[in-house]
């Protein structure tokens, strides 16, 4: 397991767990795929707050992730495993023949030396990005594309992974982690694995201070307010929201309701929606 807990010294400490780092083979990283990584705090370009409960945190260089892997002529070598502070999956260092660096979300078990490929003729092995119709059935895949040539979009969180369930005509059917089960076109590119670092959900914050590092400010229940700020709010002491249904702050139904647009072209590809 790589979570190290406390011993329960303080009340920060009681039930906190943090990572152990142990598959981390280098600190600093490379400079060439470094950009600056701006955290507009939840704001829009004109200065208005679109997304609330985000404030200030700490400082992060943006990593730049090849999620395409279209160079099909030259084998990589991993080189290192490292840590990115945008997302809870480690990244992996790769150095191609050609003298190209690319950095890739790091696929579970793949260790520092080994030799990965991309392309149609790439050989089933963890690491290798292949297109789907090349993959056999009952594979675990991740960092999928939607479309050919746009770069993966399913499956790059830590721990998760899509299996090819069958496929038909120029299309193939996956199960998603979320449970939804899709078609995927036959052609977009898929790489063999589960994604690493599979115990980030088994991580406890432990302290409200924690979150304020990642950006993350408290929230009040709607409850909790008056009426002028919030339809929920008023009332004498503890109160129920009043209404048949919980709304958000603006009357729109929340908490479970769906919000996926009903004329969505994509919606043709989803078999089964997810749970």
């Amino acid at each position: 397991m790589n979570i190290r807990l406390y011993k329960s010294c303080t009340s920060g400490t009681r039930n906190r767990s943090v990572y152990t780092f142990q598959e981390i083979t280098r600190k600093k990283p490379e400079k060439s795929l470094l950009t600056t990584n701006h955290c507009p705090q939840g704001h829009n370009h004109r200065g208005v707050i679109t997304s609330r409960h985000r404030g200030k945190r700490h400082k992060r260089r943006f990593r730049l992730i090849d999620f395409g892997r279209q160079n099909f002529d030259n084998l990589a070598k991993v080189i290192s495993i490292e840590y990115d502070p945008n997302r809870n999956a480690r990244i992996a260092l790769l150095h191609y023949n050609s003298g190209e660096k690319t950095y890739i979300l790091h696929p579970r078990s793949l260790k520092v030396g080994s030799v990965v490929a991309s392309g149609p003729s790439a050989s089933i092995e963890i690491g290798n990005t292949l297109p789907l119709y090349k993959i056999p059935l009952g594979t675990a895949v991740h960092n999928i594309e939607l479309e050919p040539k746009r770069g993966g979009q399913l499956a790059r969180s830590a721990g998760t992974y899509a299996q090819i369930i069958a496929s038909e005509g120029k299309f193939v059917i996956l199960k998603l982690p979320s449970g939804e089960v899709r078609l995927v076109k036959k052609n977009c590119l898929a790489t063999i694995g589960q994604v690493g670092n599979v115990d980030a959900n088994n991580i406890i914050i432990g302290k409200a201070g924690r979150n304020r590092w990642l950006g993350k400010k408290p929230k009040v229940r709607g409850v909790a307010m008056n009426p002028v700020d919030h339809p929920h709010g008023g009332g004498e002491g503890k109160s129920p929201i009043g209404r048949p249904h919980p709304v958000t702050p603006w009357g729109k139904p929340a908490l479970g309701v769906k919000t996926r647009n009903s004329k969505k072209h994509s919606n043709l590809y989803i078999l089964k929606r997810r749970k």
